[in-house]
Parts: C-alpha cells; structure tokens; sequence
C-alpha cells in the first residue's frame, strides 16, 4: 500500500516526501518550547531530537509503515510542517493515523486542517482503512480542533507512550456522508 502522498497538493500545499536537506527548516520546531508542551517525554538537545524524528521518518518509509510528507506553502516554497499517514498501534491494535506537525510561525492559519482532510481523503479514496484516527493529547485543544474540522470525533481516552490522548475517529462510511 502506498501511504505517502507523492505528487498531491491542496488549494496552498505540495506534499512531497521529506527529505534531509529539511533539517535545518525543521530544527527550528525542535527548538520551540511550545512544541513538546503536550507530550510527556525526556528531551535530548533540539538537534538530536531532530535527528531522531528524521531516522523515524525513514525507517517508516523503508518497511511500509506510512510517514510524514513534508508540507510546502506553494506561495513562498517554504517548509510548513508535516502530516501523513501513519501505521500505529493503539491499545495492541494497528490503526491508520493522520499525524501532523506544523512549525510554529504557520499556527492558527487552517493548515494543519487543510492537510489533515487531504490525507483523510486520500486515504479513504485509495482504501487503505475503514476507519482513521488521530492521537491527541488531552491538553493540545489545536490539534482537537483540527480533527473536529476532520470530521472526527473521540472514540475513546487512552494511554499512548505514558501520554493520556484522546483517540479521534472517523469511519469511511461517515466520510461517505460528509464528502
């Protein structure tokens, strides 16, 4: 199955697959307090933590568990973040996950909504699930917001990696009705 949105755009973004020559776009999200505020984690230097979110994108790209594509604003070329597709486990089940990241100048302008339903639609118009989630911790309102505007609503409140999330849910059949 093919996850990544090769050659896909929306009325503002390209998507493409991310690359190393964006790491020093992207660094800039690692080194903004305002980005790890919803997830409970140690953090290692911006530069390491950069490094350790290229070598995940990769290593999904290599064993087909989906990735991030890079988001590019087409009115100035420039790196807005990322959003893809997923393959997670979830309570010992494998689900399809719309994730997104946007660096921090591009909040609050519809972005990461205007991202999140094109991977909501490209997924649900090449079959890759009956059902979709995103994994939102309880405090990042933005990011429920984005869901909500995706359609989703919460299937449940669970714990993901020592985080408490809410998991947001849509099904294809109630895209069927919404499209």
């Amino acid at each position: 199955m093919e996850y990544i949105l090769k050659d896909q755009e929306t009325e503002r973004i390209l998507f493409r697959q991310i690359n190393l020559s964006d790491f020093d776009d992207w660094l800039e999200f690692h080194k903004s307090p305002l980005t790890s505020i919803h997830w409970n984690s140690e953090l290692e230097s911006p530069e390491m933590e950069c490094k350790k979110w290229y070598d995940k994108q990769f290593h999904r790209y290599e064993n087909n568990l989906g990735g991030m594509n890079a988001m590019i604003e087409k009115q100035s070329g420039e790196l807005i973040g990322h959003c893809g597709l997923l393959i997670q486990t979830v309570d010992e089940k494998t689900e399809l996950e719309i994730g997104y990241s946007l660096l921090p100048k591009f909040w609050k302008r519809g972005f990461a909504s205007e991202a999140a339903v094109k991977c909501r639609d490209y997924a649900f118009e090449n079959n890759l699930a009956n059902s979709i989630i995103s994994i939102i911790s309880l405090t990042n309102k933005p990011s429920e917001n984005v869901a909500i505007k995706n359609g989703m609503t919460v299937d449940k409140k669970t714990d993901y990696h020592g985080n408490a999330v809410n998991i947001f849910r849509i099904h294809k059949s109630e895209w069927e009705e919404i499209k």
